[in-house]
C-alpha cells in the first residue's frame, strides 16, 4: 500500500506505472484505493463509478475497471458534503460530519471488495488518501491505516521532494502516528526528485537510520504525467490553455467541475489553447468555442456562473456568432430550466438555465451510468463515450439530436445551430470527432489514446530504471484469509 505524507505527493501516478510495470513482467495486477474523493469518475465494465485515478491504474494493468477497485467514491456536492457511491452506485449525500463518523460501517464492503480483486490477481497495489499522517482522522479510518491494519497490507510512505522539507515529512510521519501504524511501514519512498540523485545520497542515510526502514529512489520526475488524465482540477491550472494555439476553446472553472478529463484530448491538439477561466476573471473575447463543463452540482454551479457574470459573456459571445457546447451538466445550464423536485443536489426548487437551447431538465434519483457508442450526427464521426448523470432533458431541440445511440437521439443543437449539448463525456477522444469539430486546426497525426498507452509504457519504463522493483515486491505479503 502506498500511502503518501500529504496530498499530490503522487502515489496515483506511481500505482499507475507499477500496475504497467508488473504487467509487462507477465504478472496478474490491479489498482485499489478504499476511499476516493473526486468529482472526476469513470463508468466501469460492471456498471458503476469509480475514481477517474483507478480507471487509469487499472488500464495500466490492462484489465477493465471495476467497482471492486475503488469501493468507496465520495462526490463533493455541497461546501461540507458530498455524495456517497459504495461499490460504484450511489448510496446517500451527506455532510462530511456525518461521514467521517459513520464511515466505519463501510469497511466490511471495503475489505470484501479487497479480498474480491485479490482473489483474481497476483498482486493488489493499493493507494491511501491525502496524508497518511492525519492522525485527527484515525478513529473509523477506512483509507490509510484504519484499511492497512484490518487488511494486513504492508506499507510504502511516500514523499514529494519538489515541496521541500521531504526529510522531516517522512520522519515526522513517523513521529505522530500510533506506533502500531508505524509498524506497518516498510519502506519510504522519495518521489519528483530533480536534480543530482547522489545530492540525497546523505538524506537516504539519515531516513533509514531515523526510520528504521529502508529509503527507495530517489524517484526523478517523470515530466510527461501531465499528458495523462488528472484527478484534482487544480492539477490542470499550471498546463491547461498554456499554448499559444490559433483555435481559443474557453471553459468557466466552476466550484465543482466534474470529469474534467473531458478536455484532455483538446489540450494536446498543438493548434488549440484552453483556457480554464478562473472566478473574478471573465469569458476570453477571442474565443472560438465556449464549452460548459459536467458538474456535480447543476444549479449551484449554475448560480456560481452567473455569480462570475459569465453567464453574460456567454450571451456576448453567443450573439456575436460564437459556438457553444454544454456536456452534461454543462448541457442542462444551456436549457430553459432545471428542476430538483426531490433535494437530490440542495434544497428543492427549479432554477432558470441560460435559454440558449429550448429544453429543459429535471433531475431524478436514478444515476444514469453506462458506456456508449454513438455517431455525431452533423459529421458523421463515431464517438465513444459514457453517461454518468441525473437527470431527464426534454424540449423542442431534442429534435435537432448532437448524436445517436443505437440509432436513438441523443443532446440537442439549437436552431440556429450555434449551441450544442450532449450527455456523453469522453467524446473528444475520438480522433475523428474531434478532427471535424476543429476542422484546420486539429493535428492529422495525433492519436490520443495511442498516446496514453505511450506515456503508461514509458512511465513503467522509468520505473523499472529508477526504482527497485524487486525490492518492492520482496515487501509484499499474502492476502489474509476470509475471516
Amino acid at each position: 500500500m502506498f500511502m503518501g505524507t500529504g496530498s499530490d505527493v503522487g502515489k496515483s501516478l506511481l500505482v499507475a506505472g507499477l500496475c504497467r510495470a508488473l504487467a509487462n513482467r507477465g504478472l496478474r495486477v490491479a489498482p485499489f484505493k478504499p476511499q476516493n474523493m473526486s468529482n472526476n469518475a469513470a463508468v466501469t465494465e460492471d456498471g458503476g463509478e469509480i475514481g477517474r485515478a483507478q480507471a487509469l491504474q487499472a488500464r495500466a494493468a490492462r484489465r477493465a475497471p471495476v467497482t471492486a477497485m475503488n469501493p468507496v467514491l465520495l462526490k463533493p456536492e455541497l461546501e461540507t458534503g458530498s455524495q456517497v457511491v459504495v461499490r460504484g452506485q450511489r448510496r446517500a449525500s451527506m455532510s462530511a460530519r456525518s461521514y467521517w463518523a459513520e464511515r466505519g460501517q463501510l469497511m466490511p464492503e471495503v475489505l470484501a471488495a479487497f479480498r474480491e480483486l485479490a482473489d483474481e490477481v497476483d498482486v493488489v497495489l493499493v493507494e491511501g488518501a491525502g496524508s497518511a499522517s492525519e492522525v485527527n482522522l484515525r478513529h473509523n479510518d477506512i483509507a490509510n491505516f484504519g484499511f492497512a491494519q484490518a487488511a494486513g497490507v504492508p506499507v510504502v510512505l511516500v514523499g514529494d521532494i519538489e515541496r521541500g522539507g521531504v526529510i522531516a515529512s517522512i520522519a515526522g510521519t513517523f513521529a505522530v502516528i500510533d506506533p502500531a501504524d508505524a509498524a506497518l511501514i516498510r519502506a519510504s519512498l522519495i518521489n519528483k526528485f530533480q536534480g543530482d540523485p547522489t545530492l540525497f545520497a546523505d538524506g537516504i542515510a539519515f531516513l533509514a537510520q531515523r526510520t528504521g526502514v529502508p529509503c527507495l529512489g530517489p524517484v526523478p520526475w517523470f515530466a510527461d504525467a501531465a499528458r495523462l488524465p488528472a484527478e484534482d482540477v487544480l492539477g490542470l491550472k499550471g498546463s491547461i490553455g498554456a499554448r499559444d494555439g490559433g483555435y481559443v476553446i474557453a471553459v468557466p472553472q466552476l466550484p465543482r467541475i466534474a470529469n474534467f478529463d473531458d478536455l484532455d484530448p483538446l489540450r494536446a491538439e498543438p493548434g488549440v489553447t484552453v483556457v480554464l477561466v478562473q472566478p473574478g476573471e471573465a469569458m476570453p473575447r477571442q474565443a472560438d468555442l465556449i464549452i460548459l463543463p459536467g458538474s456535480k452540482a447543476t444549479r449551484g454551479d449554475l448560480a456560481a456562473l452567473r455569480a462570475n457574470g459569465w453567464d453574460i459573456d456567454i450571451a456576448a459571445h453567443h450573439r456575436a456568432g460564437g459556438q457553444v457546447l454544454g456536456i452534461c451538466g454543462g448541457y442542462q445550464m444551456l436549457g430553459k430550466s432545471i428542476a430538483d423536485p426531490e433535494g437530490l443536489e440542495g434544497a428543492p426548487g427549479v432554477s432558470e438555465g441560460l435559454g440558449l437551447l429550448d429544453v429543459a431538465t429535471v433531475l431524478t434519483p436514478v444515476k444514469q451510468l453506462r458506456v456508449e457508442a454513438a455517431t455525431h450526427v452533423a459529421t458523421g464521426m463515431a464517438i465513444s463515450g459514457y453517461h454518468m448523470h441525473m437527470g431527464v432533458t426534454e424540449g423542442p431541440d431534442r429534435q435537432r439530436p448532437f448524436a445517436h445511440v443505437s440509432g436513438v437521439p441523443e443532446g440537442a443543437i439549437s436552431a440556429d445551430g450555434r449551441v450544442a449539448g450532449t450527455y456523453l463525456h469522453g467524446l473528444f477522444a475520438a480522433d475523428g470527432f474531434r478532427r471535424a469539430l476543429l476542422g484546420h486546426v486539429a493535428s492529422p497525426d495525433l492519436a490520443y489514446e495511442a498516446g496514453i498507452e505511450a506515456v503508461l509504457d514509458a512511465l513503467a519504463a522509468h520505473l523499472e530504471t529508477h526504482l527497485d522493483i524487486d525490492a518492492l515486491l520482496g515487501l509484499a505479503e499474502p492476502v489474509r484469509s476470509h475471516p
